[in-house]
């Protein structure tokens, strides 16, 4: 095993410790571009490493008191149905579309986490106890099957599910997470075995690996703030999300003028909604009604 992986193999382990996900988004691109495993092998691969290391990440975040059990223990179980039934599912789905949908779904994302970290001031709800059991099932479901289907352990829905849904504060739901992924992320494994078979060598070197990195993570995450986690977060997502997008598709869709037509209408629009809202904010709209006649009394009074 080179060096790169290796490397590599650590940064997983300070992404899951640091943030309560991203590893795993990395570990199958790691397996299928470096380590040159089939993408369903690296699948199943990188469901085992992830939850090893999720497992070792989250003592250090549970000795912090930044684990929510009760939201957790739900959550994971009801990902780990969901995790199951997608891993079994997988198996009748072709390799490429199993990693243009995790592209697509880290790009979703991540525009929830950067969307909630520029609004978050005007818009952010208070911090909860544990969520409500019917959210947590819906939830728990369905990032449980995204998590079968695609190999991911998840970290990058279920923190946004808990931070931006759920209003647990960042550091708490990076925590709770963990627990989650490493419940799910070995529900999803049972799921791939019957139909993949894995290298348990080059599984174990990774997994060492990263359980170091994400012991390194784990005592890091405690000492950054919360606005500046959930923004490198995001952008970390965008960044990883992109990239398998560019692998997977042919080149021959990134020169056709249809895909520039379409990149170029999102773009513009993003910077038309942006500059709309910057607008408002100079611009505030004048009072009506009663809260004028307050302000003009207010005024009055004043002279």
């Amino acid at each position: 095993m080179t060096a790169l992986v290796v490397a590599v193999s650590l940064l997983i382990g300070v992404t899951l410790g640091i943030l309560g996900g991203g590893g795993s988004i990395l570990t199958v691109p790691i397996l299928v571009y470096l380590v040159g495993q089939e993408t369903k092998e690296a699948i199943a691969t990188s469901l085992f490493i992830v939850g090893v290391t999720s497992l070792a990440a989250l003592i250090p975040h549970a000795r912090a008191h930044r684990v929510r059990w009760k939201t957790g223990l739900l959550f994971g179980a009801f990902s780990m149905a969901g995790a199951y039934a997608g891993g079994r599912v997988a198996e009748y789905i072709p390799g490429t579309v199993l990693l243009i949908a995790f592209a697509l779904m880290m790009l979703a994302t991540a525009y929830a986490m950067l969307r909630k970290q520029r609004d978050g001031a005007k818009k952010a709800r208070p911090a909860r106890g544990d969520l409500p059991l019917k959210h947590i099932a819906v939830e728990g479901l369905v990032v449980g099957a995204v998590t079968g289907l695609v190999g991911s352990g998840g970290g990058f829905l279920v923190v946004p599910a808990l931070a931006i849904l759920g209003g647990l504060p960042m550091g708490i739901a990076v925590g709770t997470s963990l627990l989650v992924i490493a419940m799910k992320s070995f529900a999803g494994l049972a799921g791939h075995l019957s139909g993949v078979s894995i290298d348990w060598g080059i599984a174990a070197t990774v997994t060492v690996v990263a359980v170091i990195g994400s012991l390194i993570g784990a005592r890091l995450a405690g000492r950054i703030p919360q606005d500046a986690l959930r923004k490198a977060f995001g952008w970390f997502v965008v960044v990883m999300g992109f990239f398998v997008l560019a692998q997977q598709l042919d080149t021959a869709v990134w020169t056709h003028p249809a895909t520039w037509a379409v990149l170029g209408a999102v773009g513009t629009a993003a910077v038309a909604t942006r500059m709309r809202r910057r607008s408002r904010a100079f611009h505030p709209r004048p009072m009506t009604g009663a809260g004028a006649g307050a302000g003009a009394r207010q005024g009055a009074s004043s002279k």
